[in-house]
């Protein structure tokens, strides 16, 4: 019987590098992950609203902020010293509360002016800003920093 490789602990080890890190593939995979994960679910129980929201502020804030986010630690294709340096829980970390924190006050300002300011009348999709957005930006974050830090080679004398 012929033997065969075991291909689980050999990427393990570390062996093959991760696949690089292509930003316009992350963006695609920010927006269509969370669009299919909550979209299907409001298609199949019948939730129109959680439907559209999959589509629009779930999957539009992750894509938007994956992006960002992906710009940002690239910075020319010359990340700064401090992101590589740092351990990457810690930069992910750093970088989930900010987005997070930023999108978090951006749908409180949205959902609280936008009613006051335009014709909009208040509605729930409003309202559900304040959830969407913070947690889009929570995920998106944490899945594009963790990659790139995977695919980013560690500076000599540090830990990657």
């Amino acid at each position: 019987m012929p033997t065969t490789k075991d291909r689980t602990s050999r990427d393990r080890a570390g062996t093959r590098p991760p696949r690089p890190f292509i930003l316009w593939r992350e963006v695609l995979t920010a927006y269509a992950a969370p669009a299919l994960m909550a979209g299907t679910p409001g298609l199949v129980s019948g939730q129109r609203d959680l439907a559209v929201a999959a589509c629009t502020s779930i999957a539009g804030t992750s894509a938007v902020v994956a992006f960002l986010v992906g710009v940002w630690l690239r910075r020319g294709g010359r990340p700064r010293r401090w992101t590589v340096t740092i351990p990457r829980l810690a930069l992910t970390a750093a970088l989930v509360i900010t987005t997070a924190g930023a999108a978090a006050l951006l749908a409180w300002f949205t959902a609280q002016w936008v009613p006051a300011h335009t014709p909009v009348p208040a509605a729930p999709w409003l309202e559900r800003l304040r959830i969407d957005l913070p947690v889009s930006a929570a995920l998106a974050t944490t899945i594009v920093t963790l990659r790139w830090r995977a695919t980013t080679p560690a500076l000599p004398g540090h830990p990657a």
